[in-house]
């Protein structure tokens, strides 16, 4: 009997509730469409249409998300203020703790002109953020999406004192401040952010580097640090962004005068003036890096950072000389003397073999003793546990100085070694660019452009230009002549100065400029005279023939290459800085696609007073 009775009313339920759920379907496809279409008239511009259903669909509590934003939108546009009211208001019952809408209604008094209202209401929003019915960071975030900006802000402050955390939602504020260009408050809640967690600075850097781009934005920061530092003098903080702010402005002197006091405050035992010298010495600042390890090496003579500050002394004192032409041989004598006091003083370890490798190369390439050279090279590379890159660089050296002598096979050899210890990596790279040198050299063109295609593809971008470079130089000169002897007598004499024979280097050009009058190689030999020129210390008589290849052949590969190399000249010996700026503005006019066209913009911005990232 009970089974019976199951089966009747199975019988009779299940249609009842197929039928049921078969409505509710029909029911929720039909309030699809029709929010589809409303959004479609909507998007047409057919607004009374849009409006009509909008109005229908917005009687049902669960339609309301789907078609809120469109609908206020379409009411306040049209300057319905009260549709959009009564609307609102409806809503609210249906969400009454859900902020967004709240916000809306404010908007409304808004858009309608009654700023007086909105912001009484806006007011009452924040409050009841106050008291904990609505979250901070969803409000604040609402107001931003509308761009009411000042009330994020107040959002975010109130929940800071709600919080009683004084640096409660610093990088938020921080945002809202960069979205609205207040970098000066800005700057104050980031640095708040790192009072709060130290460990983001490298991270507040790199943001304050991408967004202080101009150089009055960072002397007002640094105008800030300095007050700041005023009052609370032992902020590490503070002191620490002074020091970087200093090294954004390249003003290493500065830098270094607030590193020292940083390191004697906070007895740092002299790392962050290390860091500093180490910056200015890549910043090729070599007067201010002198300056810094001097001070180092007197003040931290058992610091672990002695060997390093003595390393960079000698480096840019190097540097100083290698770059003031004629080189001074007598100063370079000096800097071996320094550099083998400090392998005596210290012993052998990883710094004093790097000293040991800048030595042998002043031996080889400017006091002419290649002996020297290679007993220093082979010593480094047979002592034990040496470092597999220093080793490769040092064969690469042995390989440059071979064919200082004149033994081309020993220099292959070294290089291939390198190139195949050091596959696809920069060291790799460098070994096969020097190869295909070599084969350039010799003459042996298809080689050597063998080489450079695959080096053209090269990750390392200095290494791809130089592979372009050369290859634009075979290319250039080879396709219209046949014998390529032209081309071969111009890389021997390359092969001579790469040598340092400068003066019969000197005479072979003469000679090539009266066998091959009008070739097309003309230009490339006035390239080479001009170096040459400018390695002697003749530095007008270079820039005649730098001009001479810009004014006669504008279109020749090395055009930009002769027009930026005398702003250079201008700039680093002839201390003409009006003439070079003038020389790279101009630069980039006439040569836009040129490699050197950020450099020239980056030289031309930085004689200007320019900030320079």
């Amino acid at each position: 009997m009970c089974i019976t009775r199951r089966k009747i009313f199975q019988s009779l339920f299940i249609p009842v509730l197929t039928c049921l759920l078969f409505t509710i379907t029909i029911d929720v496809c039909a309030q699809d469409e029709k929010i589809l279409l409303a959004n479609e008239y909507y998007n047409t511009g057919e607004l009374e249409k849009a409006k009509d259903i909008y109005e229908s669909l917005a009687r049902r509590p669960k339609n309301i998300p789907r078609i809120h934003s469109n609908y206020l939108e379409l009411l306040t546009s049209t300057g319905d203020f009260k549709g959009a009211e009564v609307y609102i208001d409806r809503v609210l019952k249906f969400y009454p703790n859900f902020v967004n809408y709240h916000i809306d209604k404010g908007i409304i008094y808004k858009s309608k002109g009654d700023q007086e209202r909105a912001e009484k209401y806006f007011d009452k929003i924040i409050d009841l953020v106050k008291k904990g019915n609505f979250d901070v960071r969803a409000t604040a975030q609402y107001f931003m999406r509308k761009r009411i900006s000042e009330y994020a802000v107040k959002t975010f402050k109130i929940g800071r004192k709600k919080e009683n955390d004084k640096y409660k939602y610093a990088l938020e504020l921080a945002n809202v401040y960069r979205l609205t260009s207040n970098k000066d408050m800005m700057v104050e809640e980031y640095i708040n952010f790192l009072k709060a967690y130290p460990e983001n600075a490298e991270y507040v850097k790199n943001t304050f580097q991408n967004l202080l781009t101009e150089k009055d934005e960072l002397i007002g920061m640094q105008d800030y640090l300095f007050d700041k530092i005023q009052e609370q003098p032992n902020e590490e903080i503070y002191n620490e962004l002074l020091i970087w702010v200093n090294l954004q402005l390249k003003n290493f002197r500065q830098a270094f005068i607030q590193a020292r006091a940083f390191d004697k405050r906070f007895k740092t035992g002299g790392q962050k003036t290390m860091e500093v010298g180490i910056i200015a010495f890549e910043n090729k600042d070599y007067k201010n890096t002198v300056t810094i390890f001097e001070y180092l090496i007197k003040a931290f003579p058992k610091s672990d950072n002695y060997v390093m500050a003595k390393k960079y002394l000698i480096k840019a004192r190097e540097e100083t000389v290698k770059n003031t032409f004629p080189i001074d041989t007598v100063e370079i004598r000096k800097l071996i003397v320094d550099y083998d006091a400090l392998v005596n003083q210290v012993g052998f370890n990883p710094v004093t073999l790097e000293v040991m490798r800048s030595e042998a190369l002043l031996y080889a390439f400017y006091l002419e003793q290649k002996d020297k050279a290679i007993e220093i090279l082979n010593e480094i590379i047979k002592r034990p546990r040496v470092n597999s890159n220093l080793v490769a660089r040092c064969k690469l050296d042995l390989g440059d100085i071979y064919l200082l002598i004149g033994q081309p096979w020993e220099s292959t050899l070294l290089y291939s070694q390198v190139e195949k210890a050091k596959k696809e990596q920069p060291l790799g790279y460098q070994a096969k660019l020097k190869n295909a040198k070599l084969s350039y050299y010799n003459g042996n063109f298809s080689l050597a452009q063998s080489h450079l295609d695959i080096l053209k593809l090269a990750t390392s971008r200095e290494i791809s230009n130089d592979a372009m470079q050369l290859s634009l130089l075979i290319k250039d000169n080879t396709m219209l002549d046949t014998t390529d002897m032209a081309m071969k007598t111009y890389a021997s004499i390359d092969l001579l100065l790469f040598q340092n024979k400068k003066q019969q280097a000197i005479e072979e050009l003469d000679k090539m400029l009266k066998d091959y009058e009008g070739h097309r190689i003309t230009d490339e030999i006035y390239w080479l005279q001009a170096k040459i020129l400018l390695e002697l210390g003749q530095f007008d008589d270079s820039i005649i023939l730098l001009d001479k290849i810009v004014n006669e052949y504008p279109y020749d590969i090395l055009s930009d290459d002769a027009y930026f190399l005398m702003g250079k000249i201008y700039e680093e010996q002839l201390f003409d800085n009006q003439r070079s700026m003038e020389i790279y503005q101009d630069f980039l006019t006439k040569y836009p696609g040129s490699l050197f066209s950020a450099e020239a913009r980056k030289r031309f911005r930085r004689l200007r007073g320019d900030l320079i990232n």
